[in-house]
């Protein structure tokens, strides 16, 4: 945690402005539990299916989970029954399916920054539409904007973009000022442009376990 204060002091921001999500994927629910009685409160998993076990195992504890990965519409409503917060909205039915689910979703539209449409996202002139799909929805609250640095673009110059994109979203709706942004690699370049939230996993869970 020290090289976020780190960060955040290189980017003249204070480290209370951000919130880090520790990215659990593959570790077991023991590993969660010891980083709680550390002080950790934020965690972030990508699976459905290793994170609801989880979910139910750790029930009587304070933690907020946060859905990192690509999400399938048919399995919103399971995700809603623990997560309270989506940082991989990235398409009008998904919007639709997290809509129906009973419980308030605070959602992150995800961005997709490279090229590539198999990456996971929707691209950057898609966002506003998407937004105000979002919008339409009372039981969600659109929070910001999320991406994933491309492996061929210096990760400051992709956050800068992404930074761009999210003074767009707030154009339509001023309390989406967050950005998902920043992982153990490149998260002081995310603090630099802007970041409210990192999804930090071997950073400060060491090394992930084999894919069960």
């Amino acid at each position: 945690m020290y090289r976020i204060a780190d960060a955040c002091r290189d980017a003249g921001r204070a480290p209370a402005e951000i919130t880090t999500i520790v990215v659990t994927k593959f570790h077991p629910a023991s590993v969660i539990r010891e980083l709680v009685g550390l002080g950790a409160r934020d965690f972030g998993e990508n699976r459905h299916q290793d994170a609801a076990p989880k979910a139910v195992e750790l029930s009587e504890l304070d933690i907020v989970w946060h859905f990192v990965g690509q999400l399938q519409s048919n399995k919103a409503r399971a995700v809603a029954e623990y997560a309270t917060v989506v940082h991989s909205v990235d398409r009008l039915s998904l919007v639709t399916a997290l809509a129906r689910t009973a419980a308030p979703l605070d959602v992150f539209i995800e961005v997709n920054l490279t090229d590539d449409p198999a990456r996971g996202g929707v691209q950057p002139a898609a966002v506003d539409g998407l937004a105000e799909h979002v919008l339409q929805h009372p039981s969600l609250r659109l929070v910001g904007v999320m991406a994933v640095a491309p492996l061929d673009e210096q990760p400051r110059a992709a956050f800068a973009r992404l930074r761009g994109i999210s003074e767009r979203v707030m154009m339509l709706e001023p309390a989406a000022s967050s950005i998902s942004a920043g992982m153990s690699s490149d998260f002081a370049d995310a603090i630099a442009e802007g970041a409210t939230h990192l999804r930090i996993g071997t950073a400060i869970t060491g090394k992930r376990p084999d894919r069960p």
